[in-house]
């Protein structure tokens, strides 16, 4: 931390108002943390939270402790809207063991598949950690983006697992893992969730989180380029309280 602290005083001094600071290693975002604790202002990927407690803690704004949330079991599903290359290696390693269906893109657009047929394949693999996706090689996508464009598509796509999510919640589930930022928030919003309660981590940067609304709902959303190769699985199992889904 006092090197960060000393090279950004010299970046002051010059009137570089603006710093970008790398990291390589987890040591490198708590160094980071403990020596921009006093700054205005600090941004960058979801990365840079790790260290922000401890500093909180210090000042006296937080107490630290372990998290404490109610387990989540039953019925499960994984909907996935990320094509980050992480991504599409989670979704081979979870087809491996568990039933997985990928969505049709041009049948979504044209109509041909709805929500409806997203919950019928879920709801005919219960206990077996479904999951529907729409991830595709970039080549794939920027191809569909050509053809519908890129908006409509997002549209297109974001509505059906939000729609998705809504069905299913709506019947009764209460453990869904979403894959990719936009759909997460597509999903989230869909659910009416305003705030959650921070669980145990599943994987560096994604926590189990619980809605605070008290309806008992359990969910991990992840970006892009989160989590291991088994991250599908080992989610919907830290929510219900196990080691695997």
């Amino acid at each position: 931390p006092d090197a960060i602290r000393a090279g950004l005083a010299a970046a002051s001094e010059k009137g570089e108002r603006l710093v970008i600071v790398d990291a390589l290693t987890n040591a490198d975002l708590l160094a980071i943390a403990a020596a921009c604790a006093d700054a205005r202002l600090m941004t960058g990927g979801s990365g840079i939270a790790l260290g922000l407690p401890r500093n909180f803690i210090k000042a006296g704004l937080a107490e630290g402790g372990n998290p404490a949330v109610d387990l989540i079991g039953g019925p499960e599903a994984v909907l996935v809207g990320s094509c980050s290359r992480a991504t599409l290696q989670q979704i081979d390693v979870h087809r491996k063991d568990h039933p997985v269906l990928a969505i049709d893109v041009d049948k979504v657009m044209d109509g041909t598949i709805t929500a409806a047929d997203l919950v019928a394949f879920i709801e005919a693999n219960p206990g077996h950690a479904p999951l529907v996706y729409s991830s595709s090689k970039p080549e794939q996508v920027t191809a569909l983006q050509e053809k519908y464009g890129r908006s409509e598509v997002a549209h297109k796509l974001d509505g059906i697992f939000a729609q998705t999510a809504k069905a299913l919640y709506d019947a009764g589930m209460r453990r869904i893992v979403v894959g990719g930022g936009e759909t997460s928030g597509a999903v989230v919003s869909a659910l009416g969730v305003t705030s959650f309660r921070i669980g145990p981590e599943i994987d560096p940067g994604v926590p189990v989180l619980v809605a605070e609304d008290g309806t008992g709902l359990g969910m991990a959303l992840k970006s892009g380029n989160f989590g291991a190769p088994d991250f599908f699985g080992k989610a919907l199992g830290a929510i219900a309280g196990t080691t695997g889904a």
